[in-house]
């Protein structure tokens, strides 16, 4: 099954009522193109798991005002390893669910950059978000690096959900990568010699191609997840695993974070398939 990706055309990427209903219909059927064909042993839960996920339609626009004082910005984030195709998903050991790391921005800092330390933070995988191919509705930058490029760090989901006390909570999903090994390193030696704050990680080369990218990891290579890197005992209860993809999408089924994962890695195809 193949997905169209709207691009840009102009200063803006059109997306039509029609196409984006089309693509909703097909998403219903799931998608037996979007992980690796899998082993005859496994078919069976694969199937099962793939057959069962509902991709939740886009809710209708709405209208409403918030203060500084009743409205709660965060991010959330599906890391994904790329050679393997797997994604880290975290684990409540006292309540028992499964997750993807999120929480609340930090004041002063972009939603983006929130992602990936919470993602970091609840999970213990250092990541960086990843540019993908993707249909969204913001107009593209003038600057000469950066408007030929298709490929964007936008949310692939956003969520609004009320909170205690009148406050509204607006919760923007991206995707992201674990980091390559060289990275990974210099970055945790970063961490040693500035008491333990978190580093940001350079965001991903505007000109590397994802094959390029993957060809940074010698075969075998297991991205490293750091201990005790919670902020607060509620974390410190989070257990995280990078998980097969059919495998993670099964635990996280009913939820929006299921199509996260599911749109994200469709995403990561399409801009391979693209030679990006």
């Amino acid at each position: 099954m193949s997905f169209e990706f709207a691009l840009p055309t102009g200063n803006h990427v059109e997306v039509s009522s029609r196409a984006a209903i089309e693509q909703q219909q097909a998403a219903q059927v799931w998608r037996t193109t979007l992980f690796p064909p899998p082993s005859p042993e496994k078919s069976t839960n694969i199937m099962a798991n793939s057959a069962s996920h509902h991709v939740p339609p886009s809710d209708q626009p709405v209208i409403a005002n918030f203060d500084s004082a009743h409205l709660i910005m965060g991010a959330g984030v599906a890391i994904f390893h790329l050679t393997t195709a797997r994604v880290v998903v975290c684990y409540h050991s006292r309540d028992r669910y499964w997750f993807l790391p999120k929480g609340r921005r930090d004041a002063g800092e972009n939603s983006g950059t929130g992602a990936e330390r919470e993602g970091f933070e609840e999970s213990g995988y250092r990541n960086r978000l990843l540019p993908i191919l993707l249909r969204h509705r913001h107009p593209q930058a003038h600057s000469a690096s950066t408007a030929s490029s298709p490929f964007v760090t936008e949310p692939v989901w956003t969520q609004l959900m009320p909170m205690p006390r009148s406050a509204q909570y607006i919760l923007f999903w991206y995707v992201a990568e674990t980091l390559p090994p060289d990275l990974e390193i210099s970055l945790t030696q970063g961490t040693v010699t500035k008491n333990g704050e978190y580093q940001v990680p350079p965001p991903f080369p505007a000109g590397m191609t994802l094959e390029e990218r993957m060809a940074l990891e010698e075969k075998g290579y297991e991205p490293v997840r750091h201990r005790n890197t919670g902020v607060n005992e509620e974390e410190m209860l989070y257990e995280s695993y990078l998980l097969p993809l059919e495998e993670a999408v099964g635990k996280l089924r009913g939820t929006i974070m299921a199509d996260v994962v599911g749109k994200g890695w469709e995403a990561v195809r399409a801009r391979k398939a693209r030679g990006g």
